[in-house]
C-alpha cells in the first residue's frame, strides 16, 4: 500500500509546467520588503485621466511608469547576471502578468506583456501599447509567445529543468538572438509586476524566476481603507502595498531605498510626476492615433 492515496495530473497549462521545470531546492538569494502607499491623489488622478482622454488608465499603467523612473533614479538595480558578473541594461523594459482563458471550461494559463523603454513614454502611449499587446496576447495573435507556448507544451517533463536552464545560458549569458527558434527577444524585461490585488490579496510574495534572469518583482496588493496618521491625527485613506521580491546579487538595501522612494514620490504625487492632464486631454483618440 502506498504510503500517500495519488492520481497523477496529466492536463497542466504551459506555465504550469515551466512552473515545473523552474524552481528546485530554496537555495536562493531572494529578499522581501513592502512599502505602503497612500493612493487617494493616484485613484483621483486616474478618473480624471479617463474622463479627459478616454483611455481606461488603471493602477497596471501607473505602476508600469514608476516602475521605469525608480529604475531610471537606480540603474544599477537594471542589470543581469552573466558568468557571475552584473551587466547593466540600455533600456527599461516591464512585464505584466497577464491572465489567459485557455481552452476548457474553467481553464486558465498565464502569459505576459512586456513595455520597453517606458521611461520614456507619456501614460497616453502606455495605455495604448499596453491594451494592445494585451489584446493580442489574451486572443492568441501573438506568434512568438504561441510558438514558446506550443513549445513548451510539447517538452516532455523530465526534459523541463534541462530545457529552460538552456534556453536562459544562450539567450543571456551568451545573449543570443533565438527568435529564429520562435523564443522572442528580451521577453521579460527589467522588472516584473503583477496584480495580486485583483485577486482581492493585499500582500503576496512572488518568487524570483531564475531563467528569466529578472532581479525584480513586485506585486501590487488591493487598494483598501486604513487609518494613517497624519501632522498627529488619524484618518481614513486609501492604501496600497507594494510587495517586493529582489535578487540580493544585484539588489541591496541602498537600490531598495532609492526605488522605493521614487515609486512612493510618484504614485501618492502623481499630478506632479504623471501626464499634465491639460495635455493629456488633447491627445488624440486612439483610432485617430493609429490612422
Amino acid at each position: 500500500m502506498p504510503n500517500l492515496a495519488l492520481t497523477r495530473k496529466d492536463d497542466v497549462s504551459s506555465f504550469r509546467k515551466i512552473a515545473i521545470g523552474t524552481w528546485r531546492e530554496a537555495y536562493d538569494p531572494q529578499v522581501y520588503g513592502t512599502l505602503t502607499v497612500r493612493m487617494d491623489d493616484a485613484l483621483r488622478y486616474l478618473g480624471e485621466f479617463r474622463e479627459r482622454t478616454g483611455r481606461r488608465l488603471t493602477i497596471s499603467h501607473l505602476m508600469a511608469k514608476a516602475v521605469a523612473m525608480a529604475l531610471a533614479e537606480c540603474p544599477e538595480a537594471n542589470a543581469i547576471l552573466r558568468f557571475n558578473r552584473i551587466y547593466l541594461r540600455d533600456t527599461i523594459g516591464v512585464f505584466f502578468h497577464v491572465v489567459m482563458a485557455d481552452e476548457g471550461l474553467g481553464k486558465v494559463d498565464l502569459s505576459g506583456a512586456t513595455l520597453y523603454e517606458v521611461d520614456k513614454k507619456s501614460l497616453v502611449e502606455i495605455c495604448d501599447e499596453f491594451e494592445e499587446k494585451v489584446e493580442k496576447v489574451r486572443a492568441r495573435k501573438d506568434e512568438a509567445l504561441e510558438k514558446t507556448r506550443s513549445m513548451f507544451l510539447g517538452i516532455p517533463y523530465l526534459l523541463l529543468n534541462f530545457t529552460l536552464k538552456l534556453i536562459s545560458f544562450v539567450s543571456f549569458t551568451l545573449n543570443l538572438d533565438l527568435r529564429a527558434l520562435g523564443i522572442p527577444r528580451d521577453p521579460f524585461g527589467s522588472a516584473m509586476v503583477t496584480n495580486v490585488g485583483s485577486l482581492g490579496l493585499d500582500v503576496a510574495y512572488v518568487p524570483l524566476v531564475p531563467y528569466s534572469r529578472v532581479p525584480l518583482l513586485l506585486a501590487v496588493g488591493a487598494i483598501k481603507e486604513a487609518p494613517v496618521v497624519v501632522g498627529g491625527h488619524v484618518e481614513i485613506a486609501k492604501v496600497m502595498t507594494l510587495n517586493a521580491t529582489f535578487d540580493h546579487r544585484v539588489i541591496d538595501g541602498f537600490h531598495a531605498s532609492v526605488m522605493s522612494r521614487v515609486l512612493r514620490e510618484w504614485l501618492e504625487n502623481p499630478y506632479q510626476h504623471f501626464d499634465r492632464l491639460d495635455a493629456s486631454s488633447s491627445a488624440e483618440p486612439k483610432a485617430a492615433a493609429s490612422a
